[in-house]
Parts: C-alpha cells; sequence; structure tokens
C-alpha cells in the first residue's frame, strides 16, 4: 500500500496508518465523518469489487494516495461484496462523539470480518451454514474444527488426512485456517477450491487449545463434549477460538458447546461419492441435487440441518428407525401435519436470532420476530405433549415457549417498530413514565403550548394573549401593551417592543428545555429500554437454542413426510442383514425432471452376500445404465438419513459405506488425465472397502485403450469378488461384454442387461433392468441419436460390419483389408464422374419410375462413383 512519507503525513493518515499497520492482510474500511474510507491498495481493490469511483488524496502532491469510499449508512450493502470476494475486512469505527472532541477523533478496529466470520444477512446463506474451519497434523493423524459464529455450531474431529479432506468438502467451509510451518502443505489441499488464512505456530498448542476450550465453556474437563483425549482436534478448535479473538470477536456467550463428529456414527461417503451423487451440489450448471428434491423445510434452520442430514447418514438402525416412524406419524395425523405446516412456516431463524441477541447485534423488528418465533413454538409444543408417539412426546418436552419473554418483548416492542434501535418510535406507551412524556412533548409539541396559551388566558382574562418562539428568546409570551397592567407578578419581562411586551415564565423555560432535548432523551431512553430487553433475553440463549434444534429436527422431518407425499414414496424397512432388496426403484431427481405424461420406468434391484453380489450391467449408452447406479445408492442413503424413498417396497441392510466411480473429468491442472482421476479413485474403493459396503462402477476402464480397459476391468470384478474378507454388494456397468463371461467363473456374479427394442435400423431404450447380458452396444446407433452427420454414421456402420465379419472364428479382420470410404462428390473441383451421374440422371423421370427402376438407376449412380 502506498502511504505518504512522514514529513507530509497528516494526523488523520498517521492514525490511518498505524491502524492498518496492525491488520496488513486485511482490507480496512476507515470511518471518516459520514463514509467509510479506503486509502492506497486497499483503495484500488474497493473500487473494483465495488464498483465505486477511485480518486487520490492530496494530488499532485508528495502525499498523494488513491481513495474511495461509501455512505457508511450503506455498510450492509457492500460489505457482503467484499467478504463473498474473499476479502477480509477491518471496519474501523469513531470511538468518540466527534462533536465532544478537539482535534482528530479516537478511531479503532471494531470488527474484522472474514469469509468464514460473520453476522451480516448479506453474507449469510439462509439455507447454509457458515463454517470457519481450522485445521492441524501431526504425522499421521489430522484434527479439524467447524463453527458457524452465526448459529453456535461448533464440531471437532479427527482421523486420517482422507478421512478429514472428506469431512471437509462434506462441511465446505467459507474460510480455513492452519498454522504458517505447514502452510505450503495445506494451500496445496485447500487454497485452490477455500479461502485459507495462517496462524502463527504457537497459537497450534494442546495446552493453549485445551485452556481455550475449558474457559470458553467453564468446565473443568472436555469428558463431557466427548472429545477429551483427540489432541489434534482439541488444537483446531483452540485456534478458531484464538481467531475469535484476533478479529474483535469477544462476545461468544452462544457457543456453549461442542460436538464431536465420530466417523463411526455415519456411513463413509468419500469425497467423490458426495460429487457423484450430487446429494448438496450439482456437478453441472443447472443441474438438480438430491437436497432441491427432498428439501421442503420451512425454517431456516431446518434447512441447514437437512443439509447435515444428507452428508452424514446414519448406520444406527435405533436412530434411523425413529426418524422413520417420525415421518410415519406426521404422514398419518393430519392434525400435527397442518399444525408443523402453519407454525414452522412462522417461526423465521430462531438460530440465528439469539446468535445476534448474544452478540448484541439484534435489532427491535428481529426481537418482534424472536417473540412470534417463540409464540409459534408453543402450540408445537402443546400438541406434542399430548401425542401417543413417544418420540414426540420426548421433543415436545425439550421445547421452552419462554412465555416471560415473551409476553415482556411484546408488551413494551412497538409493533411497527423501525431496524435501528437509535431511530425512536420503538419503545411502547406505557412502559416508562418519562419517556411517556418526552414522546408527549416531542410529538404533541404545539397541543402542550395552546394548553399553557389557554390557561394563562383564563388566569389573566388576556384574551389576546399568545405563545411565540424566537432562536433568541425560546419560547415566550406576548401581551399587547393595553393589558400589561393584567400581566401576573411571577413573569419575567424578556423584551419591550412598540405595541407590546414579551415575557417568560418558569414552566414555559422548563417546557422549552424538554422540547429542545426531548428528542435526543427519548433517543437515550428507549435505547436503555431496548437494551434491557436484549439483555433478558440473553438469559435464554440455552433454552431458545434448545428450541432451535428441536424445531429444525421436525422441520426435516416434516420436510420428509412432505418429500413422500408429493412424490410417492414408501416407507423401506432397515435391518441388520447383507441383503439390499428394492422394488420398483426409481431415480429421484430424473424422474422429478420428466416432461409432463412422460413416467419414470421402474426397476428391481437385489444384492446379497450369497447368491447375487455382484451385477455386471450391459446395454448401450444412454439406456439408463448410470441412472440405475446412481438410484440404488440415493435409495439406500435417503433411507438411512430417515426419509422415505422412490420405490415400491425396499428391503435394506445397513450400508456402512458407499462408494462411486461414475463418469470422470480431466484434473488437468493438477496434471492429472480422464485415466488417472478413474484409477485414483477406483483404488481409493478397493483399499477402504468392508462388508457392508455398496460399491457403484461405470464404465471401468474407458480411459485407456479397449485390451487395458478390459484387463482392469475382469480384474476388479475378480478382486471384489474373491476378497478374502468381505463381499461388498457391487453393481458393474461396462460396455465390454467380455465380462458376461465372468458369470460362468464366479458364482455370486449375475450378468443383466438394460434392455433395448430393434426396429429396423432404429433402436428405442426401454429403460427396463433384464437378466442376462447384452451382445451389442448399439454405439453407433446413439450417435445417430446424438445428431452426428449421416455420413459418419454409414461409415462407421461400415466399419462395424467388416471388424464383425469374421467374429465367428474369434478373429478381427485385419484392418489393412478395410475398403476405403466412398468419396463425396466435390461440388467446387472439376471431377469427371460428376458429368458423368449428370448425364444419367438428367434422363430420368422420377414420376414414371417403378421403385425397381429406381434402384437400378442408383446402382449406376454408386459404379459410377466407385471409378477411381
Amino acid at each position: 500500500m502506498s502511504t505518504a512519507t512522514t514529513a507530509t503525513e497528516t494526523p488523520l493518515m498517521k492514525q490511518y496508518n498505524a491502524i492498518k499497520a496492525k491488520h496488513p492482510g486485511a482490507l480496512l474500511l476507515f470511518r471518516v465523518g459520514d463514509f467509510y474510507e479506503t486509502f492506497g491498495q486497499d483503495a484500488v481493490t474497493a473500487s473494483k469489487v465495488l464498483d465505486i469511483v477511485l480518486t487520490k488524496r492530496g494530488a499532485g502532491s508528495s502525499s498523494e494516495i488513491e481513495l474511495a469510499g461509501f455512505p457508511h449508512h450503506s455498510l450492509d450493502s457492500y460489505l457482503p461484496k467484499l467478504v463473498r470476494a474473499g476479502h477480509r475486512v477491518a471496519i474501523c469505527d469513531q470511538l468518540e462523539d466527534p462533536k465532544t472532541v478537539k482535534g482528530i477523533v479516537k478511531r479503532g478496529v471494531t470488527e474484522l470480518v472474514t469469509p468464514g466470520l460473520s453476522y451480516n444477512d448479506n453474507v449469510l446463506n439462509t439455507k447454509q451454514n457458515n463454517f470457519l474451519a481450522a485445521v492441524f497434523a501431526t504425522k499421521n493423524i489430522y484434527g479439524a474444527a467447524f463453527l458457524d459464529i452465526s448459529t453456535g455450531e461448533f464440531y471437532a474431529t479427527q482421523g486420517d488426512e482422507r478421512y478429514v479432506l472428506k469431512t471437509i468438502q462434506s462441511f465446505a467451509p467459507a474460510e480455513i485456517i492452519f498454522n504458517r510451518q505447514s502452510r505450503t502443505h495445506f494451500e496445496a489441499l485447500f487454497s485452490s477450491e477455500y479461502n485459507t488464512f495462517c496462524l502463527d505456530e504457537w497459537v497450534f498448542g494442546f495446552d493453549f487449545g485445551h485452556e481455550k476450550l475449558i474457559n470458553q465453556f467453564k468446565t473443568a474437563s472436555l469428558k463431557g463434549f466427548g472429545i477429551e483425549g483427540m489432541g489434534e482436534a482439541i488444537i483446531a478448535a483452540g485456534a478458531i477460538l484464538h481467531y475469535l479473538d484476533e478479529t474483535e470477536h469477544r462476545d461468544t456467550s452462544h457457543i456453549t458447546t461442542i460436538s464431536r463428529l465420530d466417523q463411526d456414527r455415519f456411513v463413509w461417503l468419500d469425497k467423490f461419492t458426495i460429487r457423484n451423487l450430487e446429494l448438496v451440489g450439482a456437478q453441472q450448471d443447472g443441474g438438480t441435487p438430491l437436497i432441491e428434491i427432498l428439501d421442503h423445510t420451512l425454517t431456516p434452520m431446518g434447512g441447514r440441518l437437512l443439509r447435515k442430514w444428507m452428508i452424514l447418514p446414519l448406520k444406527e438402525k435405533t436412530l434411523i428407525d425413529e426418524r422413520l416412524n417420525t415421518v410415519e406419524t406426521i404422514l398419518s395425523d393430519a392434525g400435527l401435519h397442518e399444525q408443523l405446516k402453519t407454525s414452522l412456516a412462522q417461526i423465521g431463524d430462531l438460530e440465528r436470532l439469539i446468535s445476534k441477541v448474544a452478540v448484541n447485534r439484534i435489532n427491535p423488528r428481529e426481537l418482534l420476530q424472536l417473540m412470534r418465533a417463540l409464540r409459534c413454538i408453543e402450540p408445537i409444543r402443546q400438541q406434542l405433549a399430548q401425542h401417543a408417539a413417544p418420540v414426540l412426546q420426548k421433543l415436545g418436552d425439550q421445547l421452552d415457549g419462554c412465555e416471560y419473554l415473551a409476553n415482556k418483548i411484546s408488551l413494551e416492542v412497538r409493533d411497527d417498530a423501525p431496524i435501528a434501535s437509535h431511530q425512536g418510535g420503538v419503545i411502547k406507551p406505557g412502559v416508562d413514565s418519562e419517556l411517556d412524556e418526552l414522546q408527549q412533548i416531542a410529538f404533541s409539541g404545539k397541543d402542550y403550548l395552546l394548553q399553557i396559551q389557554k390557561r394563562e388566558v383564563t388566569r389573566t382574562g388576556i384574551n389576546s394573549l399568545k405563545i411565540s418562539y424566537n432562536k433568541v428568546f425560546g419560547y415566550y409570551l406576548e401581551v399587547s401593551n393595553a393589558n400589561k397592567d393584567k400581566v401576573p407578578s411571577d413573569w419575567i419581562r424578556k423584551q419591550t417592543l412598540v405595541n407590546a411586551e414579551r415575557y417568560i415564565t418558569e414552566e414555559l423555560k422548563t417546557y422549552e428545555e424538554k422540547i429542545l432535548h426531548a428528542e435526543d432523551k427519548l433517543v437515550v431512553i428507549e435505547q436503555r429500554i431496548f437494551n434491557a430487553l436484549v439483555t433478558m433475553a440473553a438469559g435464554y440463549i440455552a433454552q431458545i437454542q434448545q428450541n432451535a434444534r428441536v424445531v429444525a429436527q421436525l422441520d426435516c422431518l416434516f420436510s420428509f413426510a412432505q418429500a413422500a407425499k408429493i412424490n410417492r414414496y414408501v416407507k423401506p424397512f432397515v435391518d441388520e442383514s447383507l441383503t439390499l432388496d428394492i422394488k420398483a426403484g426409481r431415480h429421484p431427481v430424473i424422474e422429478r425432471k420428466l416432461r409432463t405424461g412422460e413416467s419414470y420406468v421402474p426397476n428391481d434391484i437385489f444384492l446379497d452376500s450369497e447368491k447375487q453380489q455382484l451385477l455386471i450391467i450391459t446395454g448401450p449408452n444412454m439406456a439408463g445404465k448410470s441412472a440405475l447406479l446412481r438410484q440404488t445408492a440415493l435409495i439406500v442413503l435417503m433411507a438411512q438419513i430417515g426419509s422415505y424413498v422412490p420405490a415400491d417396497a425396499a428391503t435394506l441392510g445397513i450400508v456402512d459405506k458407499v462408494f462411486t466411480r461414475v463418469g470422470a473429468a480431466d484434473n488437468l491442472s493438477k496434471g492429472e488425465s480422464t485415466f488417472m482421476v478413474e484409477m485414483t479413485e477406483t483404488a481409493s474403493i478397493l483399499n477402504n472397502l468392508s462388508d457392508r459396503s455398496l460399491i457403484l462402477m461405470d464404465e471401468i476402464g474407458r480411459g485407456t485403450s479397449t485390451y487395458d480397459g478390459v484387463s482392469i476391468a475382469w480384474a476388479i470384478v475378480e478382486y471384489l469378488h474373491n476378497h478374502k474378507d468381505f463381499k461388498a454388494k457391487t453393481l458393474f456397468a461396462t460396455h465390454y461384454h467380455e465380462l458376461n463371461q465372468l458369470e460362468e467363473d464366479l458364482v455370486r456374479v449375475r450378468n443383466f442387461n438394460v434392455s433395448v427394442k430393434e426396429v429396423g435400423d432404429k433402436i428405442i431404450f426401454m429403460r427396463k433392468l433384464k437378466e442376462g447380458g447384452s451382445e451389442h452396444s448399439f454405439g453407433i446407433h446413439v450417435a445417430q441419436l446424438a445428431g452426428m452427420p449421416n455420413r459418419v454414421v454409414l461409415r462407421a456402420n461400415e466399419i462395424l460390419h467388416f471388424l464383425e465379419k469374421d467374429k465367428h472364428k474369434n478373429q478381427a479382420a485385419p484392418l489393412k483389408d478395410l475398403p476405403p470410404p466412398i468419396q463425396q462428390l466435390s461440388l467446387f473441383a472439376p471431377d469427371p464422374r460428376f458429368s458423368e451421374i449428370q448425364n444419367i440422371l438428367g434422363t430420368v423421370d422420377i414420376n414414371t419410375m417403378s421403385p425397381v427402376e429406381a434402384l437400378l438407376k442408383l446402382n449406376e449412380v454408386l459404379s459410377v462413383m466407385k471409378k477411381k
């Protein structure tokens, strides 16, 4: 950043440079009067990101420096743009009232906003958490912590590098912090996808982190949180709390607990699987992830919880059944369904509202929304408490309407309160007598003056008496000379005019003092009452956070019920077996995207560890192999997050890991080809499978030569089938028909094909899975359907027939004997054949020719074209 030299530095710029030096990595918004200003390189950056004018301060002088700014009241509009662009923003405010200070106003950074730390509604996504992550690693163990400061959610976990990387991908943090010593390693892992920031090495110490957590939660140990003994996780979590201090986020009373993410509790979904199955995000622009189909939540915290459920499917049958049974109850109880639908829609973001209370950032309208949310919780609590289902009674018992707080807000805050608490008009009449008097004075001043005037006319008998105002005397009583003898002794004469005299009274001066300062005092009193309300609400943080958690659960289960009702889903039966039996399963996303009148073709899938462990599925491209693989995984995962599933029936043995190898793209930025990506993902599967794994493999080996591809695919099938410890359930889609041979050699391998119907030279995709292998790939037909030029399609068909003519002899015809392509006639270069064909066709009358004559003429034309 360019700065002025010391000799020419103004007091303001000297102050700016001193503050900027403390926050070199942040873009500094420097409050000057009614504007936030940026200087030097910060101004250049801000002008580009915010599209504001870049000017210069001290142009032409030795202290010349770039300048860009915006009005202070526009901060909420401009700040999100800077943060979304990945910038850390230090907000430097005036800490003194300029009216009371001579010289330079004291200033200081009141908040450092980073991509991972923000309360601003315009920065935050309503239905997504905004996590800050910290990562720390020893030789073999990685620790990670995740905090959403806007909700108070705090998580910690540890494991090997693969597990932590997968967890980070699932939580998609807005920012990741790590230690400076590991900067090169972590930036290689994260910097291309995430905003990162490194802290000094001393921050990442066990004793320091442990003490930070103990002090935050006011406990003697961390055993109650389940993370005692998780050294790396504790270090990462402690670094996050230190980062809050460093960024001036010291109000953290809403961060009341830390939860352990136990990898043994949830289904293992590696980063490839989360991406390939498009659970929470589409791979292609305009695509639809599964969460969009299932998300019918009515509250922001419900939407955020659903996202976490999607990436953390359960493995415990008891918990899965509890969710499924609750969804069943909501579907079968029309009264409960309607109550939830009505009440949930009015609650709003209870979780972030109470966090704003904790950090004293809540405004009057948000406090009213908090009150309305608490009022909506009470009828839900009552209905759940009276319900026959024990699981619903348990949830109802955890709700607290916080009736006293809700009533207090309702009684004291105006229904039409403004957004800002310092604007006045926040507190209702009757709450404070002094405030009522000031409001009467400030907003009914003329009426009050008229009352004084009438009273004094009655008292003195001076009918012409009037009350007026000027800047010299303020308010005064004016009496004509004819009535001077009627003036009371307690009036004080201030001015004599030609025809009249002006007087003041103690009452009038007292009132004048009140009316001149009423508005200022009014705001101060309202602010005091409002702050007292916020302080009272802060005493309910624990209860309201608990309400938010229960409401989020109810909302997710209500969402599952809605999805089941709309999409005709059924309740799956989940057990501890190793069998997967789906009757008439459908792809939940594709069926919702079909054109009106078009129906999805369902399919059965059966897998177990005794007779049918591995299905080899052949069939042409576009026939639906990939959709079949994905729908199987999605049905399993939907069941294990507690949702009904798109099928006629489903009995599902609990799956502990889901692996997918479907689709691949070159990762050229890391020097990896399609084949390299494919092999990396496949290696991850083969090295980490278990007896309860579900494996989906689509077109393995297509990134290399045919012989290599067949060989690799064959070896993988054999490995999965013959594994000495595990019999992982596998769907293996391929266009290598040679793999059908494996059914004869491997007892738990079965051949299936996605059927097509040939009609002449065309094919119709039936989308139905049938037993037996497919003999053809129909690739040329698919090329034709895709709009390939007809000349290319015909030539491909010619080559295919040539290569297959000796197939029954188990040998391919030599390519050197392949006939050359028929040359297309040039329309521009002279060709003697053109004249000959023109002569043949010139005598033809197509209106009188028979079909046989037409074929003979066509044969003549072809004979000429084949001439060299």
